[in-house]
């Protein structure tokens, strides 16, 4: 394990290889980040939409300090490289990207991601890739060079243009920024001419009707990432277990919690 946030972020980045995917599962505490590292992942990423859950909130309802908080938390609590999802980085103008990211230097982590939406628009290219300058150089600009990942946002925002998708991703690259990811991208000709059309690292998130690990392996994705599936799969277990017992009054679910428990008294520190 490497210890400090400047060999973690170095290990981060060199996790990142064509053809030999990482997989990076989303965390959204620190008992899953503890359970996720005692399964073997050799790195994690924060989910906003996970963390916004814990809340009580949807996706987008999380304040920029409440994101760095919990960043802060899981990169000092995990000995792990962890990756932060900070939306748009809380800001339009590019200064105030760069403010965003120079703060996340300090949390501890090895990486984070700005994306192109604003939370109700894709930003226009120029502007975007401004931001995506202004974050490379706030994220690279001291002696721990924290792993950026810039993110086009159009796939899951309802616009399915990928020569767009493509233009984005390459001006980002030129920005400075370090990794590459359009979420929402799923079928093998289109990964493998996103990946083939940049030089940076490609990150896929794993959604229905993706290729399996092995296949985006052969497409050379660099990186797998789950969002805040994880995260929700975990409350619809909460669901299904508290319907049995309203309902049927019965209690199934401690065979299935018997798995968990399991888990967390190897993986939790006492």
């Amino acid at each position: 394990m490497t210890n400090t946030q400047t060999e973690k972020a170095k290990r981060f980045l060199e996790l990142h290889r064509r053809g030999e995917p990482l997989l990076m599962p989303n965390a959204w505490d620190l008992g899953s980040a503890a359970l996720l590292a005692s399964l073997g992942f050799q790195a994690l990423a924060t989910t906003s939409s996970g963390h916004a859950a814990t809340l009580g909130r949807l996706d987008g309802g999380v304040t920029r300090d409440e994101a760095l908080a919990h960043a802060t938390e899981l990169a000092q609590g995990s000995d792990v490289p962890v990756s932060a999802d900070l939306e748009n980085a809380f800001a339009d103008d590019p200064a105030g990207v760069a403010e965003t990211i120079g703060l996340a230097v300090q949390t501890g982590l090895a990486g984070c991601s700005v994306e192109d939406y604003s939370g109700d628009h894709i930003y226009d290219l120029e502007p975007a890739r401004e931001r995506v300058a202004a974050a490379a150089e706030a994220a690279h600009a001291g002696p721990v060079k924290l792993v950026l990942t810039a993110r086009a946002e159009n796939h899951i925002r309802g616009r399915d243009d990928l020569a767009d998708t493509i233009a984005r991703l390459q001006a980002y690259q030129e920005a400075g920024a370090d990794v590459l990811f359009a979420p929402g991208i799923k079928t093998p000709d289109d990964i493998g001419r996103v990946v083939q059309s940049v030089d940076r690292p490609v990150s896929v998130l794993a959604v229905p009707g993706a290729p399996s690990v092995s296949e985006l392996a052969s497409l050379g994705v660099a990186r797998v990432s789950v969002g805040g599936a994880f995260a929700f799969a975990a409350l619809g277990a909460l669901v299904e277990a508290a319907e049995e017992l309203r309902d049927q009054g019965t209690y199934g679910y401690f065979e299935r919690s018997a798995t968990g428990g399991r888990a967390a008294r190897s993986a939790f520190k006492s």
